[in-house]
């Protein structure tokens, strides 16, 4: 091979490994278009979006002056991640962001984006879309349950007001927050491999569905304080098998079954149901998860006696009941010397409750609305 052959295909190598370097031309026209939709006026100078100028090369490394931040490449020079700076961008998520296929992570929270989301079914390896804290509107797009990839989605902090039935199709979500939002109606069908959901602040109504939550072998928390659901916590909530923290507070709930038969091996360690409109006597129950270790049930309309169970629970260290209707004088257990319980028995009908006690700090009911409370008149 002479020596000319031999530089035309050096030169050639050398071609080809430019060609490879620079991010396809679809990756390149999602960016300009990202940009594009946000107003320059939202762009500060000190800004990641400021620095991406496109007659660079995205991907390039090292990045001295353009593309400093907000983006990171594969090996093989594609968008695998954009992750914005809480810089107040405003703008809309231009469709073309479904022009990076190989992105990963899209995180654009704490910023002024509104609008719609749009559909991001063409991007088959997102794992983590976070969204919170923006100004979102309308529908999760129902082309986002198509995202089999999706560890991790947070829209929390918008204005999104539906959810599509078909969320239980995002197989592989562990994490999921929707709260401070305007979702209304009962939650659909959950994504089966959940570990976290979280639906507070919303406007949520109706009762709990075991539809919704069929299946859901692996959940640990549930959050959905601050909606307007209704009616009974029924015994199959609380078997859940996975179940370690719950907060259903603030809501309109008006009655908790608990089975007897609790799982031994139950994970459950905090329970909060304040706030809410529930009757009857105290679940004796709770009492038998084996590491239960706070449990709130302040402000409803309980009546009747503590459980002495309750006081001899070793691993419950906190415990509000203040605000009930409870009545008679509280177990014994909880004002001795090795009681270490922390809560609030007070706001209730007890008699004996002794002042001693931070639990009784708070003092009690006037007589005359306890008689009532009991069907008795009160005393003149």
């Amino acid at each position: 091979m002479s020596k000319s052959t031999t530089s035309v295909f050096f030169f050639l190598f050398l071609f080809s490994l430019s060609v490879q370097s620079v991010p396809p031309s679809s990756d390149i026209i999602a960016l300009q278009a990202f940009k594009s939709s946000i107003k320059p006026s939202s762009i500060p100078s000190y800004s990641c979006l400021n620095s991406w100028n496109f007659t660079t090369d995205p991907c390039s490394v090292p990045r001295v002056t353009h593309f400093t931040c907000g983006l990171s490449c594969s090996s093989g020079n594609r968008v695998t991640e954009l992750t914005l700076d809480p810089a107040g961008y405003s703008g809309t998520l231009t469709p073309l962001i479904s022009k990076l296929t190989q992105l990963v992570t899209l995180d654009l929270q704490n910023n002024n984006f509104y609008g719609p989301i749009p559909s991001l079914s063409s991007l088959p390896n997102l794992k983590n879309l976070v969204l919170r804290l923006n100004s979102f509107s309308g529908s999760v797009p129902p082309s986002l349950t198509s995202l089999k990839s999706l560890l991790s989605l947070d829209l929390s902090h918008n204005l999104i007001s539906w959810l599509p039935n078909s969320m239980n199709e995002l197989t592989s979500l562990r994490r999921l927050d929707l709260s401070y939002n305007k979702l209304t109606k009962s939650l659909p069908k959950l994504p089966p491999n959940l570990l976290e959901l979280a639906v507070k602040a919303n406007y949520l109504s109706g009762s709990l569905l075991e539809s919704s939550f069929y299946g859901l072998n692996q959940l640990e928390v549930v959050e959905l304080s601050e909606n307007f659901l209704t009616g009974k916590i029924e015994p199959w909530f609380f078997q859940l098998p996975s179940l370690q923290q719950v907060d259903m507070a603030n809501n309109s709930f008006t009655l908790v079954e608990i089975s007897r038969a609790v799982n031994p091996n139950s994970d459950l360690v905090a329970v909060d149901l304040g706030f809410n409109k529930i009757e009857g006597y105290l679940p004796v129950n709770f009492a038998g998860f084996p590491r239960l270790s706070s449990l709130t049930l302040s402000y409803n309309k309980f009546r009747g006696p503590i459980p002495w169970q309750y006081s001899r629970k070793a691993t419950l260290k906190r415990l509000y009941l203040d605000g009930n209707f409870l009545n008679g004088s509280p177990p014994v257990g909880f004002f001795g010397r090795q009681t270490s319980v922390t809560g609030s028995l007070g706001d209730n009908c007890l008699q004996k409750c002794p002042i001693s006690s931070q639990l009784c700090l708070k003092s009690q009911k006037p007589t005359s609305i306890c008689q009532q409370a009991y069907g008795g008149k009160p005393k003149s």
